[in-house]
């Protein structure tokens, strides 16, 4: 039986606005229009013999996670926290060290969270090719097989052959120029790097040991002086900080083919030939999306006219487009990106500015998610705030207080538990009720049916961060 282990960091920058930092790329629905990139990548699993997935995701993206694993049924699913990043070797080690806590030393196969693959069965077909290797103590990485000659991926030389299907590794490449992708691609015996891959634990602990023993050594102090929460697993906080930042690939997989010290055929390559993307841009998702007759890609309300090969996601209202060609326009209720596709890359640089300005369009959707449900800004002003919460049927926000704030909440739908102070009472559709500044509170949903309201802030300071919770069911207090 395999393990999987499921990376879901992300900073969210390359597919802004649509992905921000607090709700990146893995969450959202982009190449499926019914699952996020993380529950595409779990599905993809049915068929195989595995495990239930380990997840690790940072720290901030907890709720998110156990909430798309729940709509799965997978509420039983182990995620691992990352208090912060420390990149993918780290990561992986704190994995492999929990996963032989709880089994004798399983085989993990190892997947980023927000990847496509759209053949499944040759993806399932180069899984089984991996396995009697990993099994013999290989560690295993995917070759994509490459389609054109691409300057923004890393790239993997292959060696003799190794068994049936797999390959010698000899050599990663760091990101290469044109010129030499393109020698690359007519060679035939070099691959896009996946960051993917498959090993026993112990064998990826033993040579994490003995070419970076600090990293094994953080995460070691990290997990032991950890705790479970339900489904979480919290490391220690100041034990991961001290752990060095580093990849698989630099802190692992290239000093084994460099190592003196055994044979390099200890890293092998399976080539994986399934349709693969990591979605690293607007023009990529373009890419793999189905086109009408004048190639565009139109998600939402969209209207084009005389619009060619270009992408147009509208979020919240119509788009209209005349006589543009290669744009890619997404559209959401808080910020509106127009781009060339053959500058999408530079994005990021537009992230760079909002973090310098200190906006926050950058950090969340204007529709925010909470383990009970979420909120929409709608309107704000000098001194008030609106919002449109959802409560999820049988959630209950923490009991809290505010220092510089009231609220007034007006219910739309369904059956809202107010605790106000010493007071505890029922609000329904068409009523209200008042909450003055310093007054200990709770919402709850007894219903069956989400509760939809909307709350008036009003006051000197109307930040997230004026929250004095008291009791919570998760965890926040």
């Amino acid at each position: 039986m395999l393990f999987p282990v499921i990376m879901a960091g992300g900073s969210g920058s390359r597919l802004w606005p649509l992905s921000r930092q607090l709700n990146p790329k893995q969450f959202l629905a982009l190449a499926d229009a019914q699952l996020s990139m993380l529950q595409a990548t779990i599905q993809r699993l049915d068929g195989l013999d595995v495990g239930l997935p380990r997840l690790i995701c940072n720290e901030q993206h907890r709720f998110l996670a156990a909430e798309q694993l729940r709509q799965l049924g997978l509420e039983q699913a182990n995620i691992l926290l990352e208090p912060v990043g420390r990149n993918t070797a780290p990561a992986i080690a704190l994995a492999a060290l929990q996963a032989i806590e709880d089994a004798e030393d399983p085989i993990l196969l190892v997947l980023a969270a927000d990847h496509l693959i759209q053949d499944v069965a040759a993806f399932h077909a180069s899984i089984q090719t991996a396995l009697p290797l990993a099994a013999d103590g290989k560690l295993v990485t995917f070759g994509i097989v490459p389609t054109h000659p691409e300057t923004g991926y890393g790239y993997i030389e292959q060696g003799a052959s190794v068994g049936e299907g797999g390959y010698a590794v000899n050599r990663f490449v760091e990101k290469p120029g044109l010129a030499t992708a393109r020698d690359y691609l007519g060679c035939g015996n070099y691959f896009w790097n996946s960051g993917m891959f498959m090993f026993h634990a112990s064998r990826y602990l033993q040579e994490l040991e003995r070419f970076q023993p600090a990293i094994l050594s953080a995460c070691r102090a990290a997990l032991a002086g950890g705790e479970q929460d339900m489904h979480f697993t919290r490391v220690d906080p100041d034990a991961f900080a001290a752990c060095p930042d580093d990849s698989i690939d630099y802190a692992v997989m290239e000093p084994l083919c460099n190592s003196a010290e055994g044979s390099s055929a200890d890293a092998v390559m399976v080539p994986l030939d399934a349709g693969w993307s990591d979605i690293g841009s607007w023009s990529a998702l373009w890419d793999v999306s189905a086109k009408d007759a004048e190639g565009n890609v139109f998600k939402g309300d969209v209207l084009g006219h005389n619009t060619r090969n270009s992408y147009v996601h509208a979020d919240s209202r119509l788009v209209a487009t005349v006589g543009v060609e290669d744009l890619v326009i997404v559209e959401t209720k808080d910020a509106v990106l127009v781009a060339h596709k053959d500058c999408v890359q530079d994005v990021k640089k537009i992230v760079e500015r909002l973090k310098a300005d200190d906006r926050q369009e950058h950090v969340n959707n204007r529709e925010v998610y909470r383990p009970w449900g979420m909120y929409d800004s709608i309107d704000n002003g000098y001194r008030y705030q609106v919002k449109r919460i959802t409560v999820q049927p049988g959630a209950k926000l923490s009991v809290q207080m505010h220092h510089h704030r009231a609220e007034h909440w007006i219910v739309v739908s369904g059956t809202a538990k107010v605790t106000n102070g010493e007071k505890t009472y029922l609000v329904t559709e068409n009523q209200s009720t008042y909450i003055p500044i310093g007054q200990v509170h709770a919402l709850e949903n007894p219903g069956v049916i989400p509760l939809e309201l909307i709350e008036v802030q009003s006051g000197s300071y109307l930040g997230e961060d004026d929250i004095v919770r008291f009791e919570d069911l998760y965890g926040r207090v």
